[in-house]
């Protein structure tokens, strides 16, 4: 509908609430009166905002889908500011007790849902927007001083503005004139709980003694292990016996006890991990798309610049990592980290997001990665590994092929995970690993080196094709499998569970993408088992579903960008955009044809630099098969390259293959095939089939100069007996 008011406005004398009467008492019989009332020359006038409100909920309350989602989509398009939409619905008749009933009732209809969802979510921004209005903070903290029913309203009102409103109350709590102010501000720090705790630790080491033994106080009294690392690290720091004193009571009302057990920057260092794992627990506003990146200053105080949600939680273990190392230069773990959560930053943060908490001054973060080395990056690469994040091992992997070799390979490294790359469910991963692993160019046998070859052939042979397996009823698979083809897909395979799709798995290289279709069950069966398939651990899985199944599975799997929900019934082209958008989130994309060329042209230079080296543990006749067929299927300088590797390989097949392609190629091509042909006869032998010697007698014979020289290069690298060079001698006397 292209201009949603213009429509309403125009149906409006026959569609609004009021209108309706007349036919709920007189039905149909009172219709025509109805029309003869309202029909006349005036034009309709624009329907007011609180009309269009009341018949959005008119509408859904009776059940009229179609009109409740036009009136709903003309309020949404007015655009009201939503504080201002918090006054309007606040305003009405029966307030916000009918504004909630009919948006419950319509985020149960498929129709209206959208629009619901939207109108609620734009009176739950204004209510917030209220509550964490500076103005209206001050009046509440002035409130905390006044009645007792004053400051009972005041108090829920800070509450619900939670970190926005810890500014001023922390100007309160250290501030001296007012003793009932200050006391009813402490209580009320306490009772905002982990709210609470972020600003206050972020001032505490910059205060004096006095606030510090007040801070460290209330941090106390707030019964979480967040606050430890900053109370232990000024217990660390100050001269001060009573903030020392402080320090100490607090720790052992939050954690039971004193302890130096675990360091200072170890302490620093599990906060940050639990940041990099984004817990609930420390995100101050689930399902916001921002955060709040406090600091202070003694002249202005707590100040808060908003963050990205998607990359806040990197901001703080990055924050946090850097404390770990200014007490601890040399901690490998948190210098990882940080790099780990540099890399997420980069990948989560929103395209051209100017991150206050990372500025432009500061440089990318491979810099930091390369400069780090090869140990950092192994560590970055088991975690990614660990936690089946498909974009963060790449960036590892990257770093590693960039810094490590040889001898170097596995130096700082507690464990080899990139050698567990090459068999991570991605393939995108196994090829960059395979690719670094080969351009390290090792020296010694290792657990899975037998692997890197092949791996480097596959992406020279299909690195762009593209496998999904299909889970779904048998009336739903072949269409579902359509749909995908459709999409790109190479290869589809349908099951109607995964066990049936053992053999599927077997033979693909890789599964790209998992769709199903099954009830709420059978899905999250699916899940399970394919998450318990190191094969399928990080495999996207696009699950379709029902709208009772849909919510249920959407909220389970919430924040996984490895599985996406989608409703059961849609498109075939919307199944196909849905994966797009779930292969884009979980794993970078699909592989592009531009990149599948990219692996291709790397693969081969490292098979080559392998097979020039001669190198001892990565042979390149583990590639002979790929490599062969690539030959036949390449053209121009790549089916050159190709021919450079296979000339390095010692096996029938692959001088076969070599004649094969000069016999069929014409000109400069020709000439150049046949000059690896020869190459490879030097190194191996004559190795060819008596049908293609007898061919390169004949373009010996009638071949153009550069043809026939070239022939008659590779009959004398063949060493061919003497007998087969008589006629050409003879021949040239005639």
């Amino acid at each position: 509908m292209p201009d949603r008011t213009s429509s309403v406005s125009n149906r409006r004398p026959f569609l609004t609430a009021a209108a309706c009467l007349p036919l709920a008492l007189g039905g149909l019989a009172a219709m025509p009166a109805m029309l003869l009332a309202q029909s006349g020359t005036a034009p309709a006038r624009e329907p007011t905002n609180a009309q269009l409100l009341e018949d959005f909920m008119h509408y859904t309350l009776i059940d009229n889908p179609a009109l409740a989602a036009e009136f709903g989509q003309a309020l949404l398009d007015k655009g009201l500011d939503a504080t201002e939409f918090v006054r309007l619905v606040d305003g009405t008749r029966e307030g916000y007790t009918k504004f909630e009933r009919a948006v419950l009732q319509g985020m149960r209809n498929r129709e209206i849902e959208p629009v619901a969802a939207a109108l609620l979510g734009q009176y739950e921004r204004g209510k917030l927007a209220m509550v964490r209005d500076p103005e209206a903070i001050a009046k509440s903290i002035a409130d905390l001083a006044g009645t007792q029913r004053a400051r009972s309203f005041a108090r829920q009102r800070l509450k619900e503005a939670g970190e926005y409103a810890t500014p001023q109350l922390f100007r309160a709590l250290v501030q001296r004139d007012n003793a009932l102010l200050k006391a009813e501000v402490r209580t009320l720090l306490v009772e905002m709980g982990r709210q609470s705790i972020v600003p206050l630790c972020s001032a505490l080491r910059e205060l004096d003694a006095v606030s510090q033994e007040l801070v460290i106080g209330v941090l106390g009294d707030i019964p979480y292990t967040t606050s430890l690392p900053f109370i232990y690290d000024v217990r660390a720091s100050t001269t001060n016996p009573a903030v020392r004193n402080a320090a100490e009571a607090a720790a052992r009302k939050i954690a039971g006890a004193v302890s130096d057990e675990v360091s200072l920057a170890d302490r620093y260092y599990a906060l940050a991990n639990d940041y990099y794992s984004e817990s609930r627990s420390l995100t101050a506003f689930p399902g916001e798309e921002i955060q709040l990146w406090w600091s202070y200053s003694p002249s202005a105080g707590l100040i808060f610049l908003p963050v990205d949600t998607s990359v806040f939680h990197e901001a703080m273990c990055m924050r946090l990592c850097e404390r770990a190392l200014q007490l601890d230069g040399g901690h490998a773990q948190a210098i990882s980290l940080w790099i780990a959560a540099n890399f997420s930053r980069e990948i989560d943060g929103p395209a051209d997001y100017m991150n206050p908490a990372y500025g432009p001054d500061r440089r990318d973060a491979m810099y930091y990665a390369v400069a780090a080395g090869n140990g950092p990056s192994q560590r970055v690469l088991g975690r990614a590994l660990d936690t089946n994040d498909t974009p963060l091992a790449r960036r590892a992997i990257a770093a590693i092929e960039r810094t490590a070799g040889g001898a170097a390979l596995w130096a700082g490294s507690e464990r080899r995970a990139l050698i567990e790359a090459i068999r991570y469910p991605s393939r995108r991963v196994q090829y960059e690993a395979a690719l670094a692993l080969g351009a390290a160019g090792p020296r010694e046998i290792f657990d899975g080196s037998d692997r890197v070859v092949p791996i480097l052939g596959s992406a020279i042979r299909d690195a762009g094709a593209r496998y999904a397996l299909v889970i779904a009823g048998s009336e739903k698979q072949a269409t579902l499998a359509d749909a995908l083809r459709a999409a790109g897909y190479t290869e589809v395979r349908p099951a109607s569970d995964l066990a049936g799709a053992e053999q599927a798995i077997a033979d693909m290289p890789g599964v790209d993408l998992i769709l199903t279709d099954l009830t709420t069950n059978q899905t999250q069966a699916v899940i399970d088992a394919a998450r318990d398939r190191a094969k399928l651990r990080a495999t996207p899985i696009l699950a379709l579903a029902d709208s009772g199944g849909y919510r249920e599975l959407a909220q389970r799997h919430l924040g996984d960008p490895t599985i996406r929900v989608a409703r059961a019934g849609v498109a075939a082209r919307e199944i196909g955009a849905a994966a797009d958008q779930l292969l884009e989130s979980a794993i970078g994309g699909p592989i592009t044809s531009d990149e599948a060329a990219g692996y291709k042209s790397r693969s081969i230079a490292v098979l080559r630099d392998l097979a020039v080296s001669g190198n001892p543990v990565l042979k390149v006749g583990d590639a002979a098969g790929p490599l062969v067929s690539a030959l036949s299927d390449n053209r121009g300088e790549m089916r050159l390259a190709i021919a450079d590797v296979l000339t390095f390989v010692d096996t029938k097949a692959a001088q076969v293959a070599l004649m094969d392609a000069a016999l069929a190629a014409a000109g400069s091509e020709q000439v150049a095939l046949l000059d690896r042909t020869a190459a490879s006869a030097k190194r191996f032998g004559n190795l060819l089939e008596n049908w293609q010697v007898s061919a390169l007698r004949e373009l010996v014979t009638r071949g153009g100069d550069e043809q026939a020289t070239a022939a008659a290069a590779l009959m004398g690298a063949l060493n061919l007996p003497n007998a087969e060079l008589v006629p050409l001698i003879l021949g040239s006397q005639n």
